[in-house]
């Protein structure tokens, strides 16, 4: 009984060692960083037009705000997004006048508290109080983080003359 207790022990050791010993350097845990994947485009409808490889590289500028370069065959800009933290999520808004042009008011407006962020009720996530202070029920967003599985998605809505399309990026974090 005491030999096989050993080699138990000697296996579980090993295997967990072996677990232990990735080649791969682990990826950061925070928002910044190069996402390498996939930049659909899509019509209007949804019917999707063609797909290519892109880049989205991401730095934060200050707290709750980042820079996102996205660049590929299809397309290649520079933006800026306030970003809040959800659970295992962190979701992105638009700032600026493009929060302004896109929901019809200016970044506060919609605030009922003291200072931004001041009056967070328990419980509630920074995304939560975002949406509860700032926008309708039906207003649109664009994208954020999968902090699990370190992704990040984007939708541009643009228009090429009369006809309207939707850029769809989706990446993974490669650094």
């Amino acid at each position: 009984m005491k030999t096989r207790t050993k080699l138990f022990l000697v296996v579980a050791i090993i295997i967990g060692l072996a677990a232990c010993n990735k080649t791969d350097e682990p990826i950061d845990n925070s928002i910044e960083g190069t996402y390498s994947g996939i930049l659909t485009n899509k019509s209007a409808t949804g019917t999707i037009i063609g797909t290519s490889n892109a880049t989205a590289d991401i730095s934060k500028t200050s707290d709750g705000l980042i820079e996102v370069h996205c660049y590929g065959d299809e397309l290649d800009t520079t933006f800026m997004l306030n970003y809040y933290n959800n659970n295992d999520s962190v979701m992105v808004c638009l700032t600026g006048n493009a929060f302004e042009e896109m929901y019809g008011h200016m970044m506060g407006q919609g605030h009922m508290g003291g200072g931004m962020m001041g009056d967070i009720q328990n419980g509630e996530t920074p995304w939560q109080h975002h949406l509860s202070d700032e926008h309708q029920l039906e207003d649109e967003h664009f994208g954020g983080f999968d902090m699990m599985n370190h992704t990040f998605g984007y939708r541009f809505q643009t228009t090429d003359g009369d006809n309207q399309y939707m850029l769809d990026f989706q990446g993974e974090k490669s650094r």
